[in-house]
């Protein structure tokens, strides 16, 4: 049976292997979880898999757990990254926790044009993608990356990384996504009010930028990032 209680650590997991807690986890694992020494949970890292670990030591303010079985290796998402503007602070956060829940490697917020919100707090948005991937199973946690324009970003965009630009009017996601291969990807949705006329058209004449609707509805963002990674993943992820 599985443990009820999942860790993200940023330490080398093996077997043997003793893991040093800090405060915060401390406080978790014993104050808010109340386990105790001889407990076992499970520790991942986003690169050794999933690890049973025994308490060996417990404090209020530090422990020490040691690796004693492999229980899962690690698996990697897709290739996928998830381009979005960010919106509202508890949608923002909405959307890396349901990306990282959906698969995807990458999450790189951008601004563009008609952006409500030009500030992210990359630490915490990092902080809820661990969250997520401690919540869903997952043994690997994708990058946050901090904001940067999404004009600079096309500027050095890998030319083998075909991207899925999300736009209204245009032909269904599934439709278009059939006559392509499982490259390398990325989805991109665009801000609550629209991308400008000149990020359309600069999109729309890349080589490597598939425009796509998701539908005959105007989606909020954090809806459409969901909705866009479904159907990415049924066509061409890990859930075909």
């Amino acid at each position: 049976m599985a443990s009820k209680v999942r860790l993200y650590v940023n330490q080398p997991l093996a077997q043997g292997q003793t893991v040093s807690l800090t405060k915060e986890q401390a406080h978790y694992l014993f104050g808010v979880m109340r386990l105790e020494i001889g407990g076992v949970l499970s520790l991942f890292n986003g690169q050794d898999g999933e690890w049973d670990a025994t308490i060996v030591q417990a404090s209020k303010k530090n422990g020490v757990l040691e690796c004693t079985a492999l229980t899962r290796p690690l698996q990697l998402p897709p290739d996928l990254w998830l381009v979005f503007a960010p919106i509202k602070k508890e949608r923002t956060d909405f959307i890396v926790e349901k990306a990282t829940e959906m698969g995807a490697a990458r999450i790189i917020p951008v601004q563009t044009e008609f952006t409500n919100s030009g500030r992210i707090n990359q630490e915490r948005l990092q902080a809820h993608a661990v969250e997520a991937a401690e919540q869903c199973g997952g043994t690997f946690v994708p990058q946050v990356d901090d904001i940067q324009r999404l004009g600079k970003l096309l500027d050095h965009w890998p030319q083998d990384r075909q991207l899925m630009f999300c736009d209204e009017a245009l032909v269904g996601a599934a439709q278009a996504l059939t006559k392509l291969d499982k490259a390398p990807w990325a989805i991109l949705i665009g801000p609550e009010g629209g991308f400008s006329e000149t990020e359309r058209t600069r999109l729309r004449a890349l080589p490597f930028a598939h425009p796509v609707s998701l539908g005959p509805r105007i989606l909020r963002a954090d809806t459409a990032a969901v909705a866009a990674m479904t159907v990415w993943q049924q066509v061409l992820g890990d859930w075909s």
